[in-house]
């Protein structure tokens, strides 16, 4: 049975590939780990493919795998291929780029195995990456999540992260939730989650992959998942409550609007138009959408969870 199965996820990486191999063959060696590799080429339009081919049948003592996409689909896509592959009792996710060290994997291996968490993220507190494009941003993230989430993370981002084999089979990594992996993993029902700080590498060979983009899914992405975590089952307990009220805030407004009326014409005063109120349009503007709600969460209550496509991508080779 395997000790360990690597993940890494990659993008036009060809250069870091052969030296991050030998260096995590290096150190799974050294502390007597039965290791598996598993890359997961995301669409690279380099070599990247042709490095993971040779470097199959040139390593010794570790077995490599590769699973090639036919297109770019994006990390979160990458790892959820890599864990289905994944066979090894503890799980490792890094980067390809070097900046994450294999010498961090014997300590991360050991507080799953001995000190029982179900899951470890990496910190890198110290941060080699620009301070205003990269780390003053993150810095918010990572605070709006830990308040969002209650989840104690420095580093939610943090590509070199721990697993339990379990963890990884019972959570559904999609879209852009790889920075959310930690909700994921609560939700599923694995609340001993770690950190550790963890060296952080200038880049080394070619550019990042992230763009300015990342500034505005990071926010709807944490937003997706909380409410996924929340409501993903019962989607009619949040619409229908809030369709619910609404709907008892219109009818009460346009309750208001009638008896005004009434008092009107039982004190013989000319009552004026009840369509010459406000309080008739708020009435049915807030009638018409707690009315709204209510359909949209039984409608959603239908369909919950129910894609059957939502993971499904176009793999052109495995190894």
């Amino acid at each position: 049975m395997l000790d360990l199965s690597v993940v890494i996820p990659l993008f036009n990486e060809e250069e870091s590939l052969p030296e991050l191999t030998h260096w995590i063959k290096k150190v799974v060696d050294q502390h007597q780990l039965k290791t598996e590799i598993v890359f997961v080429n995301d669409g690279s339009t380099d070599n990247s493919w042709e490095v993971i081919a040779a470097l199959k049948k040139e390593i010794q003592g570790v077995a490599i795998h590769g699973i090639q996409f036919q297109r770019n689909y994006g990390k979160s896509a990458g790892l959820y291929c890599g864990f289905a592959k994944a066979q090894g009792n503890v799980v490792i996710t890094m980067d390809a780029d070097l900046q994450d060290s294999p010498e961090e994997i014997p300590e991360l291996v050991g507080m799953i195995t001995n000190d029982g968490y179900d899951m470890v993220s990496g910190w890198k507190k110290k941060r080699y990456d620009p301070i205003l494009s990269k780390n003053i941003p993150s810095k918010f993230y990572n605070w709006t999540a830990r308040r969002m989430t209650g989840i104690k993370l420095h580093d939610f981002n943090c590509g070199l992260k721990a697993y339990k084999k379990q963890v990884i089979k019972s959570i559904e990594v999609y879209g852009e939730m790889h920075r959310y992996i930690p909700v994921l993993a609560k939700w599923a029902g694995f609340k001993n989650i770690g950190e550790k700080v963890v060296l952080h590498q200038e880049r080394k060979y070619g550019v990042t992959k992230f763009g300015i983009e990342r500034f505005i899914r990071g926010p709807l992405d944490l937003l997706s998942v909380l409410f996924i975590s929340r409501f993903s089952k019962k989607p009619m307990h949040f619409f229908g409550v809030l369709g619910a009220l609404m709907f008892f805030f219109g009818f009460m407004a346009a309750g208001f609007v009638g008896a005004l009326k009434i008092i009107a014409i039982s004190k013989g005063v000319r009552a004026p138009l009840v369509t010459n109120s406000p309080y008739f349009y708020i009435s049915l503007v807030s009638m018409v959408m707690g009315t709204q709600l209510f359909v949209t969460g039984f409608i959603a209550e239908l369909v919950s969870r129910s894609s059957s496509e939502r993971n499904k991508y176009q793999i052109n080779d495995t190894l």
